[in-house]
Order: C-alpha cells, then sequence, then structure tokens
C-alpha cells in the first residue's frame, strides 16, 4: 500500500479514480458503522453528533491555514456557491474559465443578472479587468488535472479589486493550500481528502462575511442553538458558523475520523507520493506513445482514450472518461504496481 496505509485500505481493485470520489479508511468507515447502530439501537449518539462536526471543522482548517470560525461545513459545493452567487449586486460580472466544472459556474449562471464572462484557464489572471466583480475558478481542473497560476490570479484580482472564489475540491489532500489567500474557497471532502460525500467545507474571510448573507440560516446558524429552535433567529454566529448547512451526520462521523489520517500523514507526503506516482506514468506514456495533458498533478488525462474506460474496468482497473479523454488519478492508498496494471492494460 501506499504511505504507511496498508492497515487503513484493501481495494480489490486497481482503484485509480480518486479525482471521482475517494476511498474512505478504515477509521472512518468504522466511525459511521458505529454511528448507525446507535442509530439503529434507539440510543442517543445515534441521532446527532455535533461533536464530529466540530471536529471535522477543526481539522480541515488546520490544513488549509485558516482559523475554525472562518469555516462552514455543508454538504454540497453547489449550495455555498448559491450563496456567494445570491450575495452579488445585479449586474456584476464574474469571470470564469472556459469549460469550468458546473458547480461552480452554474449558481451564477441561474440567477440570470449577472454578466458572465470566459477565458482560457491559462489565461484567466490576464483576463481579469476593472469591472470584474469576483474570478471563480477551480485550483485544478476537473477533467485534466491542470493546475492554476494561483499566484497570478490572486495577484491580478487584487489589483482590481476582485474577490476571488476558488472550488479546491481537487486540491485539497494532495496540494499544500492555504485558504486564508482567497475571500471564499468550497472543498468537496469526498475525493482527496477521503471523506464521506455529504461533508463539505467553505472558508470566508472575515470581510467577505460582512457581505455574505446566511439564506439558508436555520437555528443552526443561532449564537445560541440551544435556545433557537423556535421562531425568527434574532442573534446569528458572529462567525462562519452562521453559513452551516445542516450536518448529514454520518458523513461527518466519518470525515472527522478520515481527516485524522490526511493530517498525520501530511499533505507534503502526500503531495510527493502523489505526483512521483503520475510522473511515472507519464513516462509510461511516453514510452507506449502516448501524450496526457502537459501538468504535473495526480490527475493523469489523455485525450482520445476516453473509449478505454470500460476495457480498464474489465480488466479491474478503475479510471474516469472525461470529456473523451481517459481519466486516472493517484493517491495515497496507490503503488507503483498500480501504475504498471494501468500501463500494461493500455498497451496490451
Amino acid at each position: 500500500m501506499g504511505i504507511s496505509a496498508g492497515a487503513e485500505f484493501a481495494p480489490t481493485t486497481t482503484y485509480l479514480n480518486t479525482a471521482n470520489c475517494g476511498l474512505p479508511p478504515r477509521r472512518a468507515r468504522e466511525a459511521v458503522r458505529a454511528m448507525a447502530a446507535e442509530l439503529g439501537d434507539g440510543r442517543p449518539g445515534g441521532a446527532e453528533d455535533f461533536g464530529s462536526v466540530e471536529a471535522a471543522r477543526a481539522s480541515f482548517a488546520r490544513l488549509v491555514g485558516v482559523p475554525p470560525g472562518r469555516v462552514a461545513t455543508g454538504g454540497s459545493v453547489a449550495v455555498h456557491v448559491g450563496l456567494i452567487a445570491g450575495s452579488l449586486p445585479p449586474g456584476s460580472e464574474v469571470l470564469f474559465p472556459e469549460g469550468e466544472f458546473a458547480s461552480v459556474s452554474t449558481p451564477f449562471a441561474v440567477r440570470g443578472d449577472l454578466r458572465a464572462r470566459y477565458a482560457p484557464f491559462e489565461s484567466l489572471a490576464e483576463a481579469v479587468g476593472p469591472d470584474t466583480a469576483l474570478v471563480a475558478f477551480s485550483a485544478v481542473q476537473s477533467a485534466d488535472g491542470r493546475t492554476a497560476d494561483l499566484a497570478a490570479v490572486r495577484a491580478a484580482a487584487a489589483a482590481h479589486s476582485a474577490r476571488t472564489l476558488v472550488d479546491a475540491t481537487q486540491a485539497v489532500g494532495w496540494l499544500p493550500f492555504d485558504a486564508s489567500l482567497y475571500d471564499y474557497t468550497v472543498t468537496g471532502a469526498f475525493k482527496w481528502l477521503l471523506c464521506p460525500r455529504g461533508a463539505q467545507f467553505l472558508t470566508v474571510t472575515e470581510e467577505a462575511q460582512k457581505s455574505l448573507v446566511p439564506l439558508h440560516a436555520g437555528w443552526l446558524a443561532a449564537a445560541d442553538t440551544d435556545n433557537s429552535s423556535y421562531g425568527p433567529v434574532t442573534e446569528l454566529a458572529p462567525d462562519a458558523r452562521r453559513f452551516d448547512e445542516p450536518p448529514a451526520f454520518l458523513a461527518y462521523r466519518g470525515a472527522a475520523a478520515a481527516l485524522t489520517l490526511v493530517e498525520e500523514t501530511g499533505v507534503d507526503a502526500v503531495h510527493a507520493h502523489d505526483t512521483a506516482l503520475a510522473a511515472r506514468y507519464r513516462a509510461g506514456l511516453a514510452r507506449i506513445g502516448r501524450t496526457p495533458v502537459p501538468g504535473t498533478s495526480p490527475i493523469v488525462s489523455v485525450p482520445g482514450l476516453g473509449d478505454r474506460q470500460p476495457e480498464l474496468a474489465r480488466a479491474g482497473v478503475v479510471t474516469s472518461a472525461r470529456a473523451g479523454h481517459l481519466r486516472a488519478a493517484f493517491h495515497l492508498y496507490n503503488t507503483e504496481a498500480d501504475v504498471d496494471r494501468l500501463l500494461d492494460v493500455l498497451s496490451g
């Protein structure tokens, strides 16, 4: 197994599909099973677990370098992006990369009264202009693993007083990432962070919190949740917790456990491991006459090979087909043997 992870993972396939969904470690699976058993038995611990929500919030905050008070929990990237889209004044210009993931772009598009503008991913920074209110983009592109020039986009946005929204779903967990540098970030945790589906994190700067309206606020958004079950909440939480979605407790019980493994392993170590496997794959592709989309991320896409995905699946090698590309993704539970198995099937 990968980085001392043998006790946590035992896939029965050559699993190279983390960009679609990560494998939850043993500790996360056991945590979810225990909570489900508590619920089935009618024990109080099975109905809700705010302790796990807070543990997951704190763990994620450490991983991305922000205080827990800047982190809101949720279940969907699109919901928190929708909250941000709803906060913009009519007529605001939002800049996206061409081909951006739908959960980032669609909540702005359905408003109908915003001005969307698109630019090539590689020249996104150059496209920021004086009328740009927000730059919304993924740190790592889902379809092909291209990594944004984060520093250049930040600098361009700052020069034009534009805010930044980064979807870090395909980055956090393998790529060292500082969320404090952006007005907003959203991260679906079920990929590189190995959490169950239903765990997602929003980060918001203190300044951006002032203009973000908690449109889906309920009693959990209150400063005093114990006494806010009925009637409109009169005092909201003073920090990003007022943007929380009601938690999926089973997902967050698993997330709290999974994130401890990521912290114990260390993102720098995961980065070195994952990118080394991707480099091995890229070198192997060159030997068999195939050229992947350029880059160094652990998401490697090969144009024109998307139709090989079913054949690979029959051979027990799990990948994805995206935009006509064959997409493989390498993470901490993968080994060099997994890379070689993929290359063997492709060449054979």
